[in-house]
Order: structure tokens, then C-alpha cells, then sequence
């Protein structure tokens, strides 16, 4: 059985250009603090067509950290699509972030 409607299966990612509006100074404080917390606590890191996807361990804690992360970027980085998975009985919980054409090379820079 197909749950989601037929107008969400046509969505595409929108025309948005691959830029940060964050400036050099909080651009080098994310870095460091927020989205050096999410590559530590990373447990697999696999690259997609379009950007990348994570494996993190089901804890409270880094579910609490993953719609911290979502959050603060869906703001700066508007071309951005996050895709969270919580997999059933304590499964692992997967983030994939993507976008269009130059996400994966933004990401890889971000993240480095």
C-alpha cells in the first residue's frame, strides 16, 4: 500500500542556487561546534548521487542533535533537502542530506 499522496511524489528540488548565507565567522563557529558533533557522531558515511547519507546510533541524544543540525541549516542553506529515517525496534537512524547539482562538493567542503 503507496501512503503518500501522488502530489508529493512529484516534487522536485527547486532551481536554488548552492550558497550559505552565513557569514566566514559563523560559518567557522558551525564548523567546529554543531557540524564537528554531527561527523563525530557519524557511524557511516555514504556517499549518494546528490549529497551524502549518515548512520547514527537511535539514542535520544543524537536524535535531539540531528533536528538541531536540520534546523539551523535548512536556514542558511536553503537548497538543502533532509531526509530522516528511524528505523523500527532500535534500529539505526539514517540523515541523508542532498540537493542539486554541487550539493555532494558543498557538502564534502562543509564537512571536511
Amino acid at each position: 500500500m503507496n501512503i503518500w499522496p501522488e502530489h508529493l511524489k512529484q516534487l522536485s528540488m527547486p532551481d536554488l542556487a548552492v550558497a550559505c548565507t552565513l557569514t566566514d565567522a559563523e560559518l567557522r563557529d558551525r564548523r567546529s561546534g554543531l557540524l564537528a558533533q554531527l561527523t563525530r557522531a557519524a557511524q557511516e558515511r555514504t556517499e549518494l548521487p546528490d549529497g551524502f547519507g549518515f548512520r547514527f546510533d537511535p539514542s535520544g541524544a543524537t536524535l535531539s542533535l540531528l533536528a538541531q543540525v536540520i534546523d539551523l541549516e535548512r536556514q542558511c542553506c536553503a537548497f538543502l533537502r533532509f531526509q530522516l529515517t528511524i528505523e523500527p525496534a532500535q534500529g539505526p537512524v539514517w540523515l541523508q542530506i542532498t540537493g542539486p547539482e554541487g550539493t555532494k562538493e558543498f557538502l564534502s567542503d562543509l564537512l571536511a
